[in-house]
């Protein structure tokens, strides 16, 4: 699995005009799976974020989690983060999973992140959406549970 966290003020889903989800402060996460994935990499890619200490303490040192700030999480599903440009100028996707593998996965995903304690709201799988991030700091973190966890 491969996840792109952003620390953000807020974030929000809209789909076809409609919001669907929004957070205050916490983390936009844009999630992807490959079919080697499983339930395995999805608990530690929770656990892993939940953990994660980007929010600012006292001394505006990054020693803080989503937890210790009682920060919400967004999840959207992007199959897009396994895009591959080696060649040409189209990138091919074909390192993605399937929407009846992918999709599954990325619900465990958000049950295991609500199990670690952190507030979930997500985006609609498969959908186009309109995601907007109000990026803090800004902090970008890309994870990738085959090689950075």
């Amino acid at each position: 699995m491969r996840a792109v966290i952003q620390r953000v003020r807020c974030g929000t889903v809209s789909v076809a005009g409609q919001p669907i989800a929004a957070i205050q402060k916490g983390f936009v996460i844009l999630i992807g799976v490959s079919p080697q994935d499983s339930t395995a990499e999805a608990a530690a890619l929770a656990r892993k974020i939940a953990l994660l200490r980007v929010f600012e303490d006292q001394h505006g040192k990054m020693n803080l989690s989503v937890l210790d700030i009682q920060g919400e999480a967004l999840v959207v599903s992007q199959f897009t983060l396994y895009a591959d440009t080696r060649k040409g100028n189209r990138p091919s996707f074909t390192g993605a999973a399937p929407p009846e593998v992918a999709q599954p996965l990325v619900e465990r995903f958000i049950a295991l992140l609500r199990e670690q304690g952190v507030p979930v709201v997500q985006g609609e799988f498969a959908a186009h959406m309109l995601v907007e991030i109000e990026n803090d700091g800004p902090v970008t973190i890309w994870l990738d549970t085959h090689g950075t966890i």
